[in-house]
């Protein structure tokens, strides 16, 4: 339930950020009204580079969207691999302390009381401060606000660039929507989600297989009512995500295997063992008030009669 939420928050950011990063003002024609910042700095860039490619290299529409989106990428490339490998790290990490997170979760759920809960949570904070682990993943979201108002303006601008609509790329009108590119879209997002779960364990296999089929549902649910540029977009955008995540999986990830390995080695994970608190009541405790001064008192009594003999 746990991991369900904050993936649905993660989700819900995600959708969040990709449209107030990329919103654009259309007038009553549908066409920008050439307002916002996001609009200024990233989508008529991003579009009069299009146009440019057309006018001046005799380009069709739909290979100048391609061109621009294969460069976008390339460019935004380097930050999406370190952050594939700031997971892959904390993800090889994590394995190696997981009987003691099995074992600090296994106390939360047996916990009775609620100074009980608080003592397994604060064993599991120490679990992760003694092997320099941060509990929210350590991956951060900088990468992720980054990438999003680009990938958003991309986006606009396979939509807003004016000629598109009226272009064709094999016979596919680019202003109209088009079921060719988006079963291609939903296969490319789909072999992308399957190439992310080389080399994982199986038991994380199955978290990620909603996910797996959410994520190309989802760009299916885009693609179908957008005109074919803006699918072919995310066409693009899939078969570049696959390759790179193919080569992070069978490139990058052995070697940061071996690199975590070798590091483990030399610094094994720390055991961490919080000492439970005695909350067991002793016999005074459970006495009533006016019995524990009885027996003090009788106590009393008997030692002045032992001083006396």
């Amino acid at each position: 339930m746990r991991k369900l939420n904050k993936w649905l928050l993660s989700s819900g950011l995600f959708t969040l950020v990709l449209f107030l990063s990329g919103c654009v003002k259309t007038g009553s024609d549908g066409q920008p009204t050439g307002e916002g910042i996001i609009y200024n700095l990233l989508v008529k860039p991003m579009s009069s580079a299009i146009t440019y490619l057309v006018d001046n290299f005799n380009w069709n529409y739909g290979w100048a969207i391609i061109f621009i989106t294969i460069i976008v990428r390339l460019i935004i490339m380097p930050l999406g691999l370190n952050q594939s490998k700031k997971s892959m790290i904390q993800t090889e990490k994590m394995q190696a302390i997981k009987p003691q997170i099995d074992a600090v979760q296994a106390k939360v759920k047996e916990a009775t009381t609620r100074e009980e809960q608080m003592q397994a949570q604060a064993e599991m904070q120490q679990v992760y401060k003694e092997n320099n682990m941060s509990m929210m993943g350590g991956i951060g979201c900088l990468p992720l606000l980054i990438q999003m108002p680009i990938f958003s303006a991309l986006f606009f601008a396979a939509r807003y660039t004016k000629g598109i609509g009226d272009a064709s790329f094999f016979g596919v009108n680019l202003g109209q929507p088009s079921i060719i590119f988006v079963v291609l879209a939903g296969v490319a997002y789909l072999l992308q989600g399957y190439l992310s779960t080389i080399g994982i364990p199986e038991e994380q296999k199955k978290t990620m297989k909603s996910m797996l089929i959410v994520s190309p549902l989802m760009i299916v649910f885009m693609s179908i009512s957008s005109p074919a540029g803006v699918t072919l977009y995310w066409v693009v955008g899939g078969i570049f995500s696959s390759i790179q995540t193919l080569i992070t999986n069978k490139f990058l990830k052995p070697r940061i295997k071996a690199q975590v390995a070798e590091e483990l080695k030399q610094n094994p994970p720390k055991q961490v063992v919080t000492p439970r608190k005695d909350v067991t009541p002793t016999a005074e405790k459970s006495m009533p008030k006016a019995s524990v001064q009885k027996n003090a008192s009788n106590k009393g009594r008997n030692a002045g009669k032992q001083n006396r003999k």
